[in-house]
């Protein structure tokens, strides 16, 4: 679980070989990301997809405060994500250290470093990331169909910790919050809900 979520906020793929993957059209690619979306955020939301050569490109200008990322035909299953603008610095520092060949604790570690000196501008409000992940053969590829998705929700609080929010280390049980990485820059609210009630 952790590993997925540091992947969607930090990784910026490698691309080696991406020309034999099929990749859909802007369009499919468009449909698909916003499932990541709260439904009344879908129609103002920006949304980011792949080019034929793996490369990250803006599909979609956005006119409110959401981002989605679609998901990337490279990887094995569907996953996209979407999370508030304020959190769009964060993101994309991670892709670029990616991109350097960062390892994922160096990445953590620079982010931790710079979010500490003001470098790296993390939210002053709580900032939600919502990712929609199924698999391969549930994500119809000439549609953008979807089927038996899974919804996890994050909601990040810089630094905050389970003193300062009350919420246990671990989930009490499926569907509680909890908080992961407290006292971090990177702090956040973990949302996962039963999976036999996330399908759409």
């Amino acid at each position: 679980m952790k590993k997925l979520f540091a992947f969607l906020l930090s990784a910026s793929p490698i691309f080696a070989g991406f020309a034999q993957t099929t990749v859909p059209t802007p369009e499919i690619q468009i449909k698909a990301a916003l499932l990541a979306a709260p439904a009344d955020k879908r129609d103002g939301a920006a949304v980011y997809g792949y080019t034929g050569n793996g490369a990250l490109t803006l599909l979609r200008k956005g006119t409110n405060e959401v981002i989605c990322l679609g998901d990337d035909p490279k990887q094995k299953g569907f996953s996209a994500s979407c999370y508030h603008k304020d959190l769009e610095p964060f993101m994309e520092r991670g892709r670029v250290l990616r991109k350097e060949g960062k390892s994922g604790q160096e990445i953590f570690d620079t982010r931790e470093q710079e979010a500490k000196s003001g470098k790296l501008k993390m939210p002053k409000n709580p900032t939600t990331l919502f990712s929609f992940s199924a698999n391969d053969e549930d994500f119809d590829k000439s549609t953008g169909e979807v089927k038996n998705g899974y919804t996890r929700s994050v909601v990040y609080i810089p630094f905050a910790t389970s003193e300062s929010t009350g919420l246990p280390l671990k989930p009490e049980a499926p569907g509680l919050p909890w908080i992961m990485d407290p006292g971090k820059h990177n702090a956040h609210i973990m949302i996962n809900p039963p999976r036999q009630a996330a399908a759409k």
